[in-house]
């Protein structure tokens, strides 16, 4: 697996290493016994940091209309028929995603097909797992049609994560496993699928972007 940092992590990343070395040599003429901990400190957290942005690349094994990708790596927290009131205004089948600070964050498109509906929503900031975030929080709402059927996919940001990227707008065809968007530091993302549409993960299950199978239609 190639090791890749995203666009999203540069200037972050940048500006952290800049002011832990400034630290650091700040702290030089300070005695051993603190100096040394707080070098150690710094590396960790530039590390930590480090792998939070990370972007590894996966291509999809095999591209099927008929398969639904998971659009991000992180833990099934929820499954379970809801009514979905933005844009079906009906029943669908839910399957949410949450990410921890320790999953990568890069988002990606489910299916391939086209972007027929697109919003951003302002709004706060619960906890990803709370269960009004996925209609309280700041979130983006994406519907993809492919052929007769839609799925609609939601970013929602958490109580640290506070910036949503997307990188796909209304109109758009978009191709299956390609990068669409970015959360930091902490997220959800929800699927409302068709109601007969057979779920392939359990509840808690850990999956991982353009690797593990949602669901079939």
């Amino acid at each position: 697996m190639l090791f890749r940092i995203h666009k999203e992590g540069r200037s972050t990343l940048l500006i952290t290493a800049l002011v832990l070395i400034a630290l650091n040599f700040a702290v030089m003429q300070l005695p051993a016994i603190i100096f040394w901990p707080i070098l150690a400190l710094s590396v960790v957290l530039f590390l930590l940091i480090l792998q939070f942005f990370r972007n590894p690349v996966r291509t999809i094994s095999v591209s099927d209309d008929h398969i639904v990708y998971a659009p991000a790596d992180g833990r099934v927290c929820v499954i379970e028929e809801v009514q979905e009131t933005e844009y079906f205004k009906e029943k669908r089948l839910q399957v949410s995603i949450f990410m921890s600070p320790l999953n990568v964050h890069v988002n990606r498109n489910p299916v391939s097909g086209l972007v027929n509906y697109f919003r951003y929503h302002p709004g706060k900031y619960l906890v990803a797992w709370h269960p009004k975030s996925s209609t309280e929080n700041e979130r983006t709402t994406i519907v993809y049609q492919l052929g007769q059927t839609e799925i609609l996919m939601r970013q929602i940001a958490g109580a640290v994560a506070k910036r949503i990227k997307w990188y796909i707008s209304e109109g758009d065809r978009v191709a299956q496993g390609a990068d669409m968007g970015f959360i930091k530091f902490g997220s959800r993302v929800d699927l409302f699928l068709p109601l007969d549409a057979k779920i392939e993960v359990t509840i808690d299950q850990q999956v991982k972007g353009n690797r593990t199978i949602v669901a079939r239609l």
